[in-house]
């Protein structure tokens, strides 16, 4: 839809502001997801029974340890890209051939494997949603709905509105939140009629 917008009504300025906004996205997604869902998480512990919270805290950390090496990979991305461009600078001095290849192995093969386990990890991280449900049943869909508005404003605050008139601009702006948030809503409700999951309990 974005897509369809910027092309129907965009301008060259908002093309060419359109890789800028996705990569600053790209950048603090995976933090504002992980303070976003620590939050939810703290928030839900602390409304939860003290029997409830008992049981909470035993499973709190596999759902965190699975976070931790997700988010951990996505911080060692730009460090160990600035660390093999730095030996590749280093080598560039003039040094033979074999100890160059070592060490461009060296430098760029974690950088490679790390790249290799955030593509394979997203998918199954995502779709479990970290293991939340083990905390609690409701977990996984109150923090996506709470994700999705952090995300919109996300978006409002770096790029605006969608180009476009203003009541198309707003309903674009507004309609994935809104969505992802009822069918989030709509299982929590399922989840308390059919198998009795309550906030608190």
């Amino acid at each position: 839809m974005s897509g369809l917008l910027l092309a129907a009504f965009g301008d060259w300025d908002d093309l060419a502001e359109a890789p800028g906004q996705f990569l600053l996205r790209l950048l603090y997604a995976p933090w504002l997801g992980l303070l976003t869902a620590a939050l939810v998480v703290t928030l839900l512990f602390l409304a939860a029974r003290p029997g409830t919270r008992r049981a909470m805290r035993t499973r709190l950390w596999p759902a965190a340890r699975s976070a931790l090496w997700y988010f951990g990979a996505w911080t060692l991305v730009p460090l160990l890209f600035m660390a093999a461009a730095e030996g590749m600078g280093l080598l560039l001095s003039g040094v033979n051939v074999l100890l160059w290849a070592s060490v461009m192995f060296v430098c760029w093969a974690p950088f490679w494997w790390v790249i290799l386990f955030l593509v394979f990890a997203s998918g199954p991280a995502l779709r479990r949603a970290f293991n939340l449900s083990a905390l609690h049943a409701a977990l996984p869909a109150l923090v996506t709905s709470v994700l999705v508005w952090v995300f919109a404003f996300l978006g409002l605050s770096t790029g605006g509105l969608p180009p476009g008139p203003l009541p198309l601009a707003v309903c674009a702006f507004l309609g994935g939140p809104v969505s992802v948030t009822a069918v989030a809503w709509w299982e929590i409700r399922r989840l308390r009629l059919r198998h009795g999951v309550r906030l608190r309990g």
